[in-house]
């Protein structure tokens, strides 16, 4: 199935700037950057349907981190969601006032009131939310009304079985059908098929137990603990009428075997791990999923890229997985698309895999750290009891806060000041505008907040690669002036009176500005 594309059909070119493996959430916004860049983009989807029952609440409810929602303020998309402004994280006790939990490590809960979000130097009042919620559906809906809006062409029915790449492009096969692009990119998910074809190796650990997602109805629900429960053989939780998560540290048998899942299979688990006798009456949906955890040694194969769980696999416990996704899209998409247009060279790419392998490998650890103190043994219940303890200190809530939440994700760019390789704070100008707002168009902005005429004469000679932002803000954090590149990471500040040389060495090296 087809969906229309009138802006495609009136351009028709035989080779498209990007073709895009999977029109999932990482596909779609990759799209969205791309199409933005005015580059064409062809997404190949091999499911017909982009509904599904697992996309929806509550199977589909997904925890967005402080990056992922400012990305989607950045290119207006934020308010476009609305499943946030009506739910709350039905996967947490809600509890009371300074007590309400706020998030949770390997099922330990940290708490609004312990977290001191004066340590988070660069977020001010002004600034998006640290979490929220959305679900997949919502996610894809949203984002592929903008990909298309802008150009990108999506193929629904079409799965990508193999490629070619050559010099100059890539040949991409779709059962009969050949397409034909400069740039391929798996969003293809953890069964990638882009992954294997490449010949990417995808190095990581072993899984320890199979997760269970179910609707179900309960006969007597009262018997089990609402939210989410960790027991001495493992975890369950109960959120919603007859949702449930349930994980059996079985070494990942019971997914391995692709078994169906029946009733009175997921009525057996349930009693072992809660110690209920509860009974379920019916199962109306369920899947299976596991801790394993890998990813790609490499994120790119020549003209060939790995984004979301193409590139990186882990259990999905601290909700780290879109977020983790959408952050490989935000970083290569400007990337990819200043290659295309020849603003830049492709010494650019690289640094896409310099800057996310290792955010990808710290969240599978930080995944395998959980699985570790959930383990249903002594030793596991030892260090649950330290994390715990932690957890209830203000430092330690502020950490886990800022580290569930994405606040203190940062890449190392060098540089002296310490803004740099931070998401931009989002700074409010006087007459209310934000810096987040000015980013809509997906250009770099060089932040010019004492009106140096060096600043705006430099930012005139680059050809509009740059928009030039003069003005003071509410709360400058002692801030004279910055570079920010298109995914809203500072490339270059000062507090002082510019270096226009370092300033144009930045522009330079993230091509923003044509070299000297």
């Amino acid at each position: 199935m087809n969906t229309p594309n009138h802006k495609k059909s009136t351009q028709n070119p035989s080779v498209y700037d990007v073709i895009i493996s999977g029109a999932g959430p990482v596909g779609l916004f990759l799209a969205c950057e791309l199409a933005l860049a005015k580059c064409s983009v062809l997404i190949l989807e091999k499911a017909e349907d982009p509904h599904s029952p697992l996309k929806q609440l509550p199977f589909g409810i997904r925890g967005l981190s402080a990056p992922t929602i400012e990305a989607l303020y950045r290119r207006g998309l934020l308010q476009e969601l609305e499943v946030h402004k009506r739910l709350k994280n039905p996967h947490q006790n809600s509890g009371q006032g300074s007590r309400r939990q706020a998030g949770h490590f390997a099922g330990i809960p940290f708490h609004d009131g312990d977290i001191d979000t004066s340590q988070w130097t660069y977020r001010l009042p002004s600034s998006t939310e640290t979490s929220l919620i959305s679900e997949l559906e919502e996610l894809e809906v949203v984002l592929s009304r903008r990909a298309e809006a802008q150009g990108a062409e999506i193929k629904r029915g079409f799965s990508v079985t193999d490629f070619h790449q050559a010099e100059d492009g890539v040949t991409v096969q779709s059962g009969n059908q050949t397409f034909q692009g400069s740039w391929l990119v798996g969003c293809d998910g953890s069964r990638s098929v882009v992954r294997k074809a490449g010949g990417f190796e995808f190095a990581g650990t072993e899984p320890e137990f199979t997760g269970y997602t179910a609707k179900v109805d309960i006969a007597d629900p009262e018997r089990l603990q609402s939210g989410r429960n960790v027991t001495p053989t493992g975890m369950y939780l109960q959120s919603q009428p007859g949702y449930l998560v349930i994980q059996d540290f079985d070494g990942g048998a019971f997914h391995s075997t692709g078994a169906p899942i029946t009733r009175e299979h997921v009525q057996e688990v349930l009693r072992r791990i809660s110690n209920t006798d509860v009974t379920i009456h019916a199962l109306h949906i369920a899947t299976t999923w596991t801790d394993r955890a890998r990813q790609a040694t490499s994120y790119r194969n020549g003209r060939i890229f790995l984004a979301g769980d193409a590139a990186h696999i882990h259990a999905p416990l601290g909700g780290q997985g879109l977020n983790l996704g959408v952050g490989d899209a935000m970083n290569l998409g400007w990337k990819l698309a200043a290659v295309i247009k020849k603003k830049t060279s492709e010494v650019l790419l690289d640094s896409y895999q310099t800057e996310r392998h290792p955010i990808g490998a710290w969240v599978l650890d930080w995944s395998r750290a959980q699985v570790a103190i959930m383990r249903p043994d002594p030793h596991a219940r030892a260090l649950n009891a330290i994390a715990r303890d932690l957890m209830n200190t203000r430092d330690g809530a502020t950490y886990f806060a800022g580290r569930v939440w994405g606040v203190s994700t940062n890449y190392d760019l060098g540089g002296d000041h310490p803004l740099v390789g931070h998401s931009v704070p989002n700074f409010e100008f006087e007459d209310g505008t934000t810096i987040g707002a000015l980013m809509h168009d997906g250009r770099g902005i060089l932040l010019d907040f004492d009106g140096h005429a060096s600043l705006e004469t430099l930012a005139s000679e680059d050809g509009g690669r740059i928009k030039y932002v003069s003005g003071r803000a509410k709360e400058q954090l002692g801030l004279s002036a910055a570079l920010i590149r298109p995914d809203g990471i500072v490339a270059w500040a000062s507090d002082n009176a510019p270096d226009c040389s370092e300033l144009l060495k930045a522009a330079v090296r993230w091509g923003m500005a044509e070299p000297v």
